[in-house]
C-alpha cells in the first residue's frame, strides 16, 4: 500500500470510528433520561453474573439448538475481529501480515480464525432456515412486522458477507504466496485450513488480476465491518456491546421481590410514627418537582429499565414462555421492550431536533405505545425474566406503568378496585364483614 492508500484509509477509520462514537453518545445521553437507581452494590456478584451470562452465554443454553449455534456466531465475531487490529496497522502503516513474526502462534491464530468463519457461516445458514423456512413461531409473530423482520436477515446477510470476503482475502493471499519470485511481500505466512480449498479459484488468473482482487477482498472487508459497526445503532444488535452492562447493572434481588415506592413508604412511616403530627403542614421545596407515582413515560422509568430497551434482542423468548400470551392475550413482553426503545428514540430525536431540549409532543408511552389492555393481562409470573437471555425486566416496566393507572388515575380494572375497596373496609379480599369471615366453620 502506498501513502495515499494509507492515508484513504485513515479518513475512513476516522468517519467510521467517529460516527460509531457519536451514536454510542446519543444512546448514553438517551439511557441517562432515566431516573437514577443505584445499582453499584454487591460488585462480586454483578461481575460473576456479566461473566456467566453476557460472556459465558449460560442462559443460552437453555435452548441448545439456539444456543450453541448463537455461541458459534458470538465467538466468530469475538475472535475474528482480533484479526481486525492487524488489518489496522497494515493498513496505516502500509504493510503487509505485520504480525506475522510471531510465527507458529500466527498461524494457529488465522488457522482459527478460519474454522470459526467456516462455523458461522454454517450457524448463519441455519439461523436463515429456522427464521425464513420453518418459520419458528417466536420469529414469525405480529410484533416483528416490518424492520425488525428485515433487520434479523440484514444481520445474517452481513455475516455471509464479512466471512467471505475474509476467506476470498485469505485465498488470494495465499496464492500469491506460492507464486515463484512473485511479490514480495506476500511472505509465507499463516496457516489456511478452509481457504486452500478456495485458492484453485485464482488458477490460471493473471498474478496482477489477483493481487487487484486482494485488495479489493481487503477493502471491502474492512469497509463492511465499518458499516456493520455502525448499523448495530438502529438494530436490535446493538446487543453485542449492551449485554455486558445491562448483565452487570442487573437486578440481584430475587425474582418477585417488588421495590417500593420511596414517597409511599414515607407516607406510610409518618402515619405509624406516634410522635408525629397528624396535622403538621409538610414541608415543601417549590424548586422540586413532585414525582409520579409510577410511570407513565420513559422519563419516569428508571436509567437501567431503558438500558434494558435498549438491549432487548428481540429474541421472543419472553414473549413464547409467556402465559398470558399463550392464552391469546395481548400481552407480548417483547413487544413491552420494542415499545419503550421507540419511544427513547422518539424522544431522543425530539431533543435533538429542539437543540438539546424536549419539547413536550403530547405522547407518552402509555397508551400511545403500551395499552392498559396490554398491562392487565400480565400475571407478574417473572417467566419472562428467567427466560430473558441478557437479564432483561419487562416486568419491571409493565409493574411501573400498572402503579401510574391505580395511583395516579385510579384507573384500575373493577374487579381490582372491588378487591382494594374490600381490603380497606373488611380487611381482606372479600366482601364480607370480619365478624362473619368464620361462619363457613359451622356449615
Amino acid at each position: 500500500m502506498g501513502y495515499l492508500d494509507s492515508i484513504l484509509f485513515a479518513i475512513l477509520l476516522i468517519i467510521g470510528f467517529g460516527y460509531f462514537f457519536i451514536n454510542i453518545k446519543k444512546i448514553t445521553r438517551n439511557i441517562n433520561l432515566g431516573t437514577p437507581i443505584n445499582r453499584k452494590d454487591n460488585p462480586k456478584a454483578r461481575w460473576k453474573n456479566m461473566a456467566m451470562i453476557a460472556l459465558g452465554q449460560s442462559k443460552m443454553v437453555k435452548r441448545p439448538v439456539a444456543g450453541i449455534l448463537h455461541i458459534i456466531v458470538y465467538a466468530g465475531f469475538i475472535i475474528i475481529n482480533i484479526e481486525l487490529l492487524e488489518i489496522i496497522i497494515d493498513g496505516l502503516f502500509g504493510t503487509h501480515r505485520v504480525f506475522a513474526f510471531l510465527g507458529t502462534f500466527y498461524n494457529i491464530l488465522i488457522a482459527s480464525f478460519e474454522i470459526l468463519a467456516l462455523l458461522v457461516l454454517v450457524a448463519v445458514f441455519a439461523f436463515w432456515i429456522r427464521r425464513n423456512s420453518i418459520k419458528l413461531k417466536r420469529f414469525i409473530h405480529k410484533d416483528l412486522n416490518g424492520f425488525p423482520k428485515k433487520d434479523a436477515n440484514y444481520i445474517l446477510y452481513f455475516e455471509v458477507v464479512l466471512m467471505s470476503l475474509f476467506l476470498l482475502m485469505n485465498a488470494s493471499d495465499l496464492h500469491l504466496q506460492n507464486i515463484p519470485g512473485g511479490f514480495s511481500h506476500f511472505i509465507k505466512a499463516g496457516s489456511f485450513p478452509v481457504s486452500q480449498f478456495i485458492q484453485p479459484l485464482f488458477n490460471g488468473v493473471s498474478s496482477e488480476l489477483v493481487m487487484l482482487l486482494n485488495e479489493l477482498f481487503w477493502w471491502l472487508h474492512i469497509i463492511g465491518i465499518l458499516i456493520f459497526m455502525n448499523y448495530l445503532y438502529y438494530s436490535k444488535h446493538l446487543h453485542i456491546l449492551l449485554a455486558f452492562p445491562n448483565t452487570y447493572f442487573a437486578d440481584l434481588n430475587a425474582k418477585g421481590q417488588l421495590s417500593n415506592l420511596e414517597s409511599v413508604t414515607n407516607e406510610v412511616k409518618l402515619m405509624m410514627d406516634p410522635n408525629a403530627d397528624p396535622y403538621a403542614t409538610p414541608v415543601v421545596d417549590a424548586n422540586v418537582v413532585p414525582s409520579k407515582f409510577g410511570a407513565s413515560d420513559i422519563q419516569d422509568l428508571n436509567w437501567v429499565q431503558l438500558l434494558n430497551a435498549y438491549t432487548c434482542t428481540e429474541c421472543g423468548r419472553c414473549t413464547s414462555s409467556c402465559p398470558a400470551n399463550l392464552t391469546g392475550k395481548k400481552l407480548s413482553p417483547r413487544k413491552i421492550m420494542m415499545d419503550t426503545r421507540d419511544r427513547i428514540e422518539e424522544v431522543g430525536k425530539n431533543i435533538d431536533a429542539n437543540k438539546g431540549i424536549f419539547v413536550p409532543d403530547n405522547k407518552s408511552l402509555l397508551n400511545d405505545y403500551i395499552t392498559p389492555e396490554e398491562l392487565w393481562a400480565c400475571t407478574s409470573c417473572n417467566a419472562c425474566v428467567e427466560e430473558c437471555p441478557v437479564n432483561i425486566s419487562p416486568l419491571s416496566i409493565i409493574i411501573d406503568l400498572r402503579r401510574y393507572l391505580v395511583m395516579e388515575q385510579s384507573a384500575a380494572p373493577n374487579s381490582l378496585n372491588t378487591m382494594m375497596t374490600n381490603i380497606e373496609n373488611n380487611g381482606a379480599p372479600w366482601q364480607y364483614n370480619q365478624q362473619d369471615r368464620l361462619n363457613w366453620k359451622n356449615e
